[in-house]
C-alpha cells in the first residue's frame, strides 16, 4: 500500500479528519515535515505532508491565504493542523484558503502526536518498498524463466510486465523482434540515435521523451562489443522496479547473445584461419570459390598480438590462436577497427596482401609485433624496408644475436667472429681472408673448422652464408679482432 493521504485517513489510531481536498485522497505522501515557520517552503522539496500547530499565530494571525498559496505552489501533499495546542480549532480562514488553492487540509487532534503521523508514513513507505521488491523478484524470476525460450520470449515477457512496447535490435539497428509486432516500425525512428549510442560503447544508454512517451535504449554487449540493443517505450518515466526489470532483461539478453553466438561459428572461423596460415587450405584452388565468397575480401591484413578475444569476432573478421599468440585476419579497410576491438597488448600489423601472400603477411605481422615492444600498434609498412636496415630494429638485432649465439658463447668469440667475417667477405678464399686478418691461413682453417662445428647450418649453403653475413653486419660483431699468428 503506498503512503497516500487516503491511507493515513484510514488509519484508526491517528484519528485524522479531512477538512478540504476530498479529491486529493490519492495524493502520495513522500515524507512528513513539521514546521512553525510562516514560510517553510524554502525547506520543502514537494510531496511532504506539512504539520503545524500555528504556535506563532496566537498573538497575530499571518496572511493565511498567502501561506496556503505558497504551499500549493510548492506542491506539498497536504497540510495537517494540530488543534488543542495553541488554537482549539482550525482557523476558518485557513480552510477557505485551502479550498481556494486546492490544498488538502487535515485536522489533527491533541491526542495524536505528530511523531505518530511520521511513524505511520515511514511504515507505509517501508511496506511499499518491501512489496515493490517482492514484485520485482517475482517479475525477474518470470523473466529468467522466459530466457529458456530465447530472446524473443524475454522481450515478450518484459513488454507484458511493463505494459510497454519492446524491440530487440541487431547491432546495425535492424529489428530482430518486436513486442507487440506493430511496434516494429519504431525501429526506424531510433536509427539516427543508435549511431551515437554505438560509438559511446557498451556502458552507455539512451533516453528519449516524445509526446509523453518515454523511450529507453540499452546496448546488449558481449565482451567489449555491442552486439545489439534493447528498446523499451512506456507512457511515463520508469520507476525503480521497472528499471530493475529492464536491467535484468539486458543481462539475460546479453547472455543469450553470448550463448547463441559462441560455438560452431567461431570454431569454424578459427579452423579456417589456422588452415590458411599453415598452408593447409589454399584459397586460390578452383574448388575454394565458395569459400572465397565468405572470406574477408582482398586485400587483407594479418595482425598478431599476445592475446585475442576469440569469442564473437566482428562480422567479416577471422580470429585464432597461432604460435601461442592471437592472430586476426580482416579486410584492409576494416583491419584497424577490428584490431582495436579484438586484440589486446602490443600488436603488429602486416601490409595489405592477397591470399597467396598470407605467409609473408604473417611474417610481417610477427616482425612488427616484436618491434612494438610492450605497448602500442606497429605496422609493417612503418618498419625499415631493406634487410640491412633491420639493424636499427629490435627484431633484427634479436635474430642476429640468436644466429650468432653459438659463437658468442665461446671464450675465443672475438677471434671466431672476426675469422667468419673475413672468410665471408673474401667469398671463401683462404689466402685473401687470412691476409685481411693478418694470420696464417692454417690458423684460419683451424678456426673455420671450429666455426663449422659450432654453427648448426652448412657454411657451403649460400642461404646460410647470406644470413650469417647480414647477422654480422647488423650486430657489428667481427669488426676487427684479428690476431697475428
Amino acid at each position: 500500500m503506498p503512503p497516500t493521504l487516503g491511507a493515513l485517513l484510514r488509519t484508526p489510531s491517528l484519528r485524522l479528519e479531512l477538512l478540504t481536498g476530498h479529491e486529493h485522497l490519492g495524493r502520495r505522501v513522500e515524507w512528513v515535515a513539521v514546521s512553525e515557520l510562516t514560510d517553510p517552503t524554502p525547506y520543502l522539496a514537494g510531496g511532504e505532508l506539512l504539520l503545524t500547530t500555528g504556535v506563532r499565530w496566537a498573538d497575530s494571525v499571518p496572511d493565511l491565504r498567502g501561506y496556503v498559496r505558497r504551499l500549493a505552489e510548492r506542491k506539498v501533499a497536504g497540510l495537517g493542523f494540530g488543534v488543542g495546542v495553541v488554537l482549539e480549532q482550525t482557523p476558518a480562514q485557513l480552510c477557505e484558503a485551502a479550498e481556494e488553492f486546492g490544498l488538502a487540509l487535515l485536522e489533527i487532534g491533541r491526542e495524536t502526536p505528530f511523531i505518530a503521523v511520521g511513524k505511520e508514513v515511514s511504515r507505509l513507505l517501508a511496506k511499499e518498498e518491501y512489496e515493490g521488491l517482492s514484485r520485482a523478484f517475482t517479475a525477474q524470476r518470470d523473466l529468467t524463466r522466459s530466457a529458456l525460450s530465447g530472446g524473443p520470449a524475454i522481450a515478450d515477457r518484459l513488454a507484458r510486465d511493463l505494459d510497454a512496447w519492446v524491440l530487440l535490435l541487431a547491432s546495425d539497428g535492424s529489428v530482430r523482434h518486436a513486442s507487440p509486432a506493430a511496434a516494429a516500425g519504431r525501429g526506424a525512428d531510433l536509427a539516427g540515435e543508435l549511431g551515437r549510442l554505438r560509438a559511446a560503447g557498451p556502458r552507455a544508454s539512451l533516453s528519449l521523451t516524445s509526446g509523453g512517451e518515454h523511450v529507453s535504449v540499452q546496448p546488449l554487449a558481449v565482451g567489449h562489443r555491442v552486439r545489439g540493443f534493447l528498446a523499451v517505450g512506456v507512457d511515463g518515466p520508469l520507476g525503480t522496479e521497472q528499471r530493475t526489470l529492464v536491467n535484468a532483461a539486458v543481462s539475460l539478453l546479453s547472455l543469450e547473445l553470448e550463448r547463441s553466438a559462441s560455438g560452431d561459428t567461431e570454431r569454424t572461423g578459427e579452423g579456417v584461419l589456422t588452415a590458411l596460415l599453415t598452408g593447409a587450405l589454399d584459397p586460390e584452388h578452383p574448388g575454394a570459390a565458395l569459400l572465397r565468397e565468405v572470406l574477408p575480401p582482398e586485400p587483407v591484413v594479418v595482425a598478431v598480438a599476445d592475446r585475442a578475444d576469440r569469442t564473437h569476432p566482428p562480422d567479416g573478421v577471422l580470429v585464432t590462436e597461432h604460435g601461442g599468440r592471437g592472430v586476426l585476419l580482416a579486410a584492409a579497410e576494416a583491419a584497424a577497427a577490428a584490431v582495436g576491438e579484438v586484440l589486446e597488448g602490443p600488436t603488429g600489423m602486416s601490409t595489405p596482401v592477397s591470399y597467396r601472400d598470407l605467409a609473408l603477411a604473417l611474417a610481417q605481422a610477427e616482425r612488427a609485433r616484436e618491434a612494438a615492444g610492450t605497448d602500442g600498434v606497429v605496422r609493417a609498412a612503418d618498419l625499415p624496408g631493406g634487410l640491412l636496415d633491420l639493424a636499427d630494429n629490435p627484431v633484427g638485432a634479436r635474430l642476429a644475436e640468436d644466429l650468432l649465439a653459438p659463437l658468442t658463447a665461446e671464450r675465443t668469440s672475438a677471434e671466431l667472429l672476426a675469422s667468419l667475417r673475413a672468410y665471408l667477405a673474401a667469398s671463401g678464399r683462404w689466402d685473401s681472408a687470412a691476409e685481411a686478418l693478418g694470420i696464417h691461413r692454417h690458423t684460419l682453417r683451424y678456426r673455420m673448422r671450429r666455426i663449422r662445428e659450432l654453427l648448426p647450418g652448412d657454411l657451403d649453403d649460400p642461404d646460410h652464408r647470406a644470413e650469417l653475413w647480414i647477422a654480422l653486419r647488423m650486430s657489428g660483431r667481427g669488426e676487427g679482432g684479428a690476431h697475428r699468428s
